[in-house]
């Protein structure tokens, strides 16, 4: 049977250490990184917890900045969101402004009424910089403003981390690297709901999927390539695209010129395959193998712009990046139990087109656009299931 139940929770805002001033807009290289990261859990205990999920080739830390409240734990049935940056080492300015949208977060905890509600009911994960490696050489390699050579995309031995990942649809014989396996193993050891990963090189919200059937052998034409939940996805590339201060209006970022990246995206928004399949991506994989529905942000036309820049892109960018993270809120969440009201871990739950795999502790999340969508069956009728339903009351 379902029970719908109202999960109430207490606000409690704790008190914080002496606040730390904001970072500048300069670009970081991993030492300061480390320091930034450092002294932001120094100052804002309560809400912050840094840890490692691996190294780089060359071994430098993969730091991930976990804020909410009760940041070292998982609290059942609250969210687990994340934001990944630096993806390709030559595209910094999503490494920046996400340093800057951690701050925004610690500061505005206690005295930003949104930032203290999505905290006090989200746990929110942000990798500053997945490939490190890549972004030191780029910055070696590399002067501010140069907007389109490659050079510190791809990581220490040379692989590009976004054609690195198992595909779904065509077999990824490339060697996975540290990096991405980090990144695999973090996707075991959490259940992430809902992700974004920030790259550069055009402005524009990129929904799944990256890929189809034999793409590689229809030599990457473009074609639409829909998930299951397309619906969704196309709501949550349109929530970021519509709170950016531009992206919306779609502009190719190279008009009049000969340029990859001349493509005019309606809404700014666009299915990942139609603009360009691709083999390997970690969106697609996030989604198909970790039930977490992530999508890809283009976030500038040059790739390492002047560092005098930046500002402007953190004021494009800052009230979609939280509101976007607000979207985990919509839809249902609860828990899948016995009849004798234990949890049962990997249930699989349909609802409408696709199922949702229930956690060690029964807790499962859907998000939806709209309400009134019914269950259709669970799987392993031999056991009796309870269900404990929240049907999306912080909807935003």
């Amino acid at each position: 049977m379902v029970k719908l139940t109202t999960l109430l929770s207490l606000v409690i805002i704790g008190a914080v250490a002496a606040e730390m001033d904001a970072p500048k807009f300069v670009y970081h290289n991993h030492c300061q990184l480390t320091a930034f990261l450092k002294d932001v859990e120094q100052s804002y205990p309560n809400i912050t917890h840094l840890y490692s999920i691996g190294k780089s080739i060359q071994d430098r830390d993969l730091w991930v900045m976990a804020i909410g409240e009760s940041p070292r734990e998982h609290i059942p049935l609250r969210p687990e969101v994340k934001y990944v940056g630096n993806m390709h080492g030559d595209e910094t300015v999503g490494r920046e402004i996400l340093i800057h949208f951690i701050y925004h977060l610690v500061s505005g905890y206690g005295n930003n009424t949104e930032i203290t509600s999505l905290l006090n009911s989200t746990r929110v994960h942000i990798l500053v910089s997945m490939n490190p490696d890549g972004f030191e050489n780029a910055t070696r390699l590399k002067q501010e403003g140069q907007c389109n050579n490659d050079r510190g995309r791809y990581n220490a031995k040379g692989f590009d981390l976004n054609r690195n990942f198992p595909d779904y649809f065509e077999e990824n014989d490339k060697e996975i690297q540290p990096e991405t396996r980090a990144i695999m193993d973090w996707l075991q050891q959490h259940q992430f709901v809902l992700s974004a990963n920030l790259h550069g090189g055009s402005i524009v919200a990129n929904y799944p999927y990256d890929n189809y059937k034999n793409a590689s052998k229809l030599n990457l034409h473009s074609k639409y390539s829909p998930s299951d939940e397309n619906r969704v996805f196309r709501h949550l590339a349109m929530t970021y695209s519509l709170a950016h201060a531009t992206m919306f209006q779609g502009y190719p970022c190279f008009r009049g010129k000969v340029h990859p990246h001349t493509h005019y995206f309606v809404g700014g928004t666009t299915n990942g395959a139609e603009w360009y399949p691709l083999k390997g991506g970690m969106q697609d994989y996030n989604y198909i193998y970790a039930g977490c529905m992530e999508i890809t942000l283009e976030v500038s036309c040059c790739k390492y712009p002047l560092a005098s820049t930046l500002e402007g892109h953190w004021n494009d960018n800052r009230k979609a990046l939280l509101k976007f993270l607000q979207q985990v809120h919509i839809g249902f969440k609860g828990y899948i139990l016995d009849a004798n009201g234990k949890p049962i871990a990997g249930a699989k739950l349909f609802m409408g087109d696709r199922s949702v795999t229930s956690t060690a502790l029964g807790e499962y999340w859907k998000l939806r656009v709209s309400t009134g969508y019914g269950f259709i069956d669970l799987i392993d009728a031999s056991v009796s299931k309870f269900l404990s339903l929240d049907s999306g009351t912080y909807g935003h």
